[in-house]
């Protein structure tokens, strides 16, 4: 078995077909398959590691923990980010400190705040509890009024949150559009716009610019009873964590 194990741990890197296969193999034989499996991700390259966390992340062993929080330091942004999440929706213990260390390197990196991985090591520090996204009151009270298993806010509240979020100082970064039929939710194409946040700018120019952008944004958004909309936001202690500790109103509601 364990030669099968150690053959099916180097096709997760072959992205021809065999990964899925094996992928769903090491799944099925479960945690008998983790300690192989950790033993050989540093053969792998960056395709089989982020394969090899989605085994760790289906197969919900703890015992990948030490494996994910090594890949915190890969070379790899997307292993780093995925190694993130993988440890936040496992509940790790003792990955807040290693997630928070690998969000910091994204800062010193000089990786936009809008990327895709300093927004996953977000999600994950949100997840562990070691990150409180701020919500301001009316835009907490206005998700609270749709249903609960909603994809975020309803669209006719768009221009009202942009501006509640911006009101609080916080920078929109983009947002996703969703509509509800018959229990079932699905993408919707937003305006097309785009819009790119010079960094190097002082908070509440990014503040400023974010909502001039979101609000032109909202005025083309699709509308409708079943239509939402999902605003990722950040605060100005994002960019810099060790004020995560500074009280503020808060709310359970999350928020990338």
């Amino acid at each position: 078995m364990t030669t099968h194990i150690e053959r099916l741990i180097q096709q997760l890197d072959d992205s021809t077909g065999p990964s899925y296969d094996a992928r769903a193999e090491l799944i099925g034989i479960g945690s008998d398959a983790i300690p192989a499996l950790i033993n050989g991700l540093s053969s792998l390259g960056g395709f089989g590691q982020l394969t090899a966390i989605e085994v760790f992340e289906e197969v919900a062993d703890p015992r990948c923990g030490p494996a994910l929080i090594a890949l915190l330091d890969s070379d790899d942004s997307t292993v780093r980010e995925w190694a993130a999440m993988a440890l936040a929706s496992l509940k790790i213990d003792g990955a807040v400190e290693p997630v928070r260390r690998a969000y910091r390197a994204c800062l010193e990196r000089a990786t936009p705040p809008d990327w895709s991985e300093p927004e996953g090591i977000r999600w994950a520090l949100t997840e562990l509890g070691a990150r409180t996204p701020v919500v301001p009151p009316l835009t907490a009270r206005l998700q609270a009024t749709a249903a609960d298993d909603a994809p975020g806010w309803p669209s006719t509240h768009f221009a009202e949150i942009i501006n509640d979020l911006a009101d609080h100082a916080q920078v929109i970064l983009y947002s996703q559009f969703w509509r509800v039929d018959a229990g079932h939710t699905y993408g919707v194409s937003g305006t097309g716009l785009d819009w790119e946040l010079d960094w190097t700018a002082p908070w509440e120019h990014l503040v400023e610019e974010s909502r001039t952008c979101s609000l032109l944004e909202a005025s083309e958004a699709p509308t409708g009873s079943n239509i939402f909309v999902a605003p990722t936001w950040i605060d100005r202690t994002d960019l810099c964590p060790e004020r995560w500790s500074v009280p503020f109103q808060r709310s359970r509601i999350s928020a990338t």
